[in-house]
């Protein structure tokens, strides 16, 4: 156990800036992890979905008859029964406008299908009874009567006439059709341009694999609903819950989160499963559990990316960019979720930009509903495809236009007298050094000698490809946040915070920050993140912006205690409180409040301990140094970086293999360097994953053909190589700490990295673009069907 008393070692340990083991890792690594399905609550029951075997169709009858009279069961209820329970539907409320100016179209969805099944997994009923297997059984014996419909599953075909009509009051399935950006200036810069490149893409459909499968515990206590989960913030679900769906006060709504195992968004918003669970426990004064299973979960929930775009980038005769235009169907699935919209649109709009100086953005997106799993947010969410778009078409234009690739990123960077730098896309860039930071990433990937490899690999019949992706994303901008402070009787400190950590480490990092503000000793600091009862503000974790705003909170909230104990200190050492100063780190380890210039002082540990125990104070003495704060509001942060990726490819079976990986990144401020690297390898991953293995297949009549991981491919460790990681900070100045996020930007960096080493490699054979997932089959088709290929054969 680290000396947690002396100055030196707490300071090189525990502050801003030090590699601190994850505080949770010794509980989580020895199984004494809380999940929610590790919770048995008493008189617990159980409940199992009955969801559509059919993409579309019109339900014409649930016979639950022979459910209900099978043993142990306690219930089964229908859509009927929810409606007629009153409660509302989830939908999506994004302030989002087409382009004639009307708003978005949403979905109302019930929890449970009342009037047709528009998916595959569709929930139509559910069953109660005692223990899970009967529960199952009699899941199985409800009979579904359903008119089979024809289905759709691509956004555009669902756009076509003779597309299949999900809903009689969204004609065309059209959702939303977004447009920004200024037409007329950018069809003049693309008609004066010197070249222009188009490149058609998809932005393949994943399935977001949490380790974790969605599990929940619903009870009914003491005239409250109680929902045991696993979410990403607890304070914004209760919120949808209690506002939306069971159309109850907040207060009578509470949300419980234990340990989280993975989200990247799909564990954000209320899913159906809930309001059948609190509805059961109600009804049957008992609580009423759910855990999915892992093919259930590839159905039921929400999928990441789907989006088919027409990119293109106008470049002047010296290769500067003029303008860059996104034309997209986005597919939202069968129903809109609580933020569906926002990747194909606004964040396609934020990001394709990237850290280039390009003076016109224009992009165009129609939101379609489908006859699949509903889409919503996957890590980045739409950042890391606007990069993967500009840097595609960065590379195809250098090729096309005889210019070096990196000379001509060079040439379009935004420079660091350039800032604060006004993007077209409306934001404002308040600092970066990105030719720098590329020139430091070519150095520590060793580029120079990537000839010498290349050679090498050829000489083993391979062919070897070299890819750069630049990056820069816009995190989401923190919203309001509480940074609470709380000195227990046991002598710990509780941090309290609406973000939550669902895999990221906050309470490391966020102790770091309150040991660094005010001395806290960093092993009595606690976190509570999963309680909403206490709560008064709550952002939930998403968008890279968890250390921004909480940290924001707690070093607001921090300054807050030193203010309430300078009232406190002037008590406890008999002096005047203007005369009472405050150091962060005294000799013995703690926070010290002393009288000026003398060495008669009382550490914050100490001085809480004496409130406590005090029987009575005098007037004006707090009777605490507890804190409950919210920090307002922040801009959004500008996380930029620069990966390579080296893959060979063996032209005989069309298998890729990533060989070499190094990121250089600009997180700012970086707390806890091994917690950031930690995130960067992980987004790295899922961004090779979707790169190379990831796909979600759908039959012409809406099956989902790829339902299990003997269909479906995740990265395994074999797939990845050594992952360097480089730090190349220029602090942020839009928040307290100078932190920029992190948690979403591997992605954005290694979907183009990889990418475009797959070009690289494959282009001496004449093909100029590949879709994700460079799976061996489709390199293999590309590689025989390329010119190349053809010669070669001649």
């Amino acid at each position: 156990m680290p000396d947690t008393n002396m100055l030196d070692t707490t300071r090189l340990k525990f502050g801003i800036g030090q590699p601190v083991p994850r505080a949770e890792d010794p509980v989580l690594l020895t199984g004494q992890g809380r999940y929610t399905d590790d919770i048995t609550l008493p008189g617990q029951v159980w409940c199992v979905m009955v969801r559509s075997p059919y993409a579309h169709g019109v339900i014409r009858g649930i016979g639950i008859e022979a459910a209900l009279a099978m043993p142990g069961v306690l219930g089964v209820w229908t859509g009927a029964d929810l409606v007629a329970a009153g409660y509302g539907p989830m939908k999506c409320g994004m302030p989002l406008k087409n382009r004639d100016g009307s708003p978005l179209r949403t979905t109302l969805r019930h929890p449970l299908a009342t009037d047709k099944v528009r998916f595959v997994g569709d929930p139509v009923a559910f069953v109660v009874a005692e223990t899970r297997a009967e529960a199952k059984d009699a899941a199985e014996a409800v009979e579904l009567d359903i008119d089979m419909l024809p289905a759709v599953t691509e956004a555009s075909a669902a756009a076509a006439a003779d597309g299949a009509q999900l809903y009689e009051e969204i004609p065309g399935n059209l959702v939303l059709d977004f447009h920004q950006g200024d037409s007329a200036k950018v069809e003049a810069a693309f008609a004066s341009a010197a070249h222009v490149t188009r490149l058609s893409i998809r932005n393949n459909r994943i399935v977001v694999c949490a380790m974790e499968p969605r599990s929940a515990i619903g009870s009914f206590e003491d005239g409250r609903h109680v929902l045991r989960l696993g979410c990403q913030g607890v304070f914004g679900l209760r919120a949808q819950m209690a506002n939306e769906i069971l159309k109850v006060p907040t207060e009578q709504v509470r949300i419980l989160t234990g340990n989280v195992g993975g989200s990247f968004g799909m564990k954000a918003n209320a899913y159906p499963e809930y309001a059948c669970l609190l509805h059961a426990a109600k009804q049957l004064g008992r609580p009423v559990k759910w855990t999915d299973e892992r093919t259930g979960s590839f159905m039921s929930d929400q999928h990441g990316r789907d989006h088919e775009v027409a990119a293109e980038l106008a470049l002047d005769a010296e290769g500067r960019f003029l303008a860059v235009r996104l034309t997209s169907f986005a597919n939202m699935g069968a129903y809109l979720s609580t933020v569906a919209p926002l990747m194909g649109t606004g964040n396609f709009w934020k990001n394709v930009q990237s850290n280039y100086a390009t003076p016109l953005i224009e992009v165009s997106t129609r939101c379609l509903l489908t006859n699949t799993s509903p889409v919503s947010a996957y890590r980045g969410a739409g950042r890391p495809e606007g990069n993967y778009f500009m840097e595609r078409l960065i590379e195809a234009a250098a090729r096309e236009m005889g210019i070096d690739a990196l000379d001509l990123r060079r040439r379009n960077h935004i420079r660091p007298d350039q800032f604060p730098y006004a993007a077209a896309s409306g934001s404002t860039y308040d600092g970066g050094d990105f030719t720098a930071l590329l020139d430091r990433t070519l150095e520590a990937a060793d580029v120079a000698g990537f000839a010498t490899r290349k050679a090498a690999s050829a000489e083993r019949g391979l062919l070897r490809g070299l890819g750069i992706g630049n990056f820069l994303e816009c995190t989401a901008p923190p919203t309001k946040e509480q940074g609470g402070i709380r000195f227990e009787k046991d002598g710990t400190v509780t941090i309290i915070t609406g973000t939550l950590d669902y895999g990221q480490g906050h309470w490391s990092a966020f102790a770091q920050v309150l040991h660094q503000s005010i001395g806290i000793p960093f092993h009595q600091i606690r976190l509570l993140q999963g309680d909403s009862d206490e709560l008064v503000a709550g952002g939930g974790t998403g968008g890279s912006k968890s250390l921004m705003a909480s940290g924001a909170a707690i070093v607001e909230a921090a300054e807050l205690v030193v203010e309430k104990g300078r009232a406190a200190a002037a008590w406890a050492l008999e002096a005047a409180a203007g005369d009472i100063e405050f150091e962060a780190h005294a000799e013995v380890g703690e926070g010290r409040f002393l009288i000026a210039g003398t060495d008669r002082g009382i550490g914050i540990m100490e001085l809480a301990a004496r409130l406590r125990a005090a029987p009575s104070l005098p007037e004006g003495v707090p009777a605490t140094l507890d804190v409950t704060h919210v920090f307002d509001q922040a801009p959004q942060a500008y996380p930029n970086g620069c990966h390579v990726a080296e893959v060979e490819i063996d032209p005989e079976t069309g298998i890729v293999r990533v060989d070499r990986y190094m990121s250089v990144n600009d997180f700012g401020v970086i707390v806890n360097p091994l917690l950031v690297a930690g995130q960067a390898h992980g987004g790295i991953a899922q961004g090779v994953g979707q790169a190379l293995l990831e796909s979600v297949a759908f039959g012409e009549d809406g099956q989902l053909q790829t339902g299990s991981y003997l269909d479906y491919a995740l990265p395994r460790a074999g797939d990845m190589p050594p992952i360097g990681f480089v730090s190349h900070p220029v602090p942020a100045t839009t928040n307290p700490l100078g932190a920029k996020g992190c948690g979403e930007a591997g992605c954005a960096g290694s979907l183009p990295a990889v990418m475009n080493a797959v070009v690289d490699a494959l282009s001496p054979l004449g093909i100029r673009h590949i879709d994700m997932p460079a799976t061996p089959e489709r390199v293999w088709q590309a590689i025989q069907s390329s010119p190349g290929a053809a010669r070669t054969a001649a």
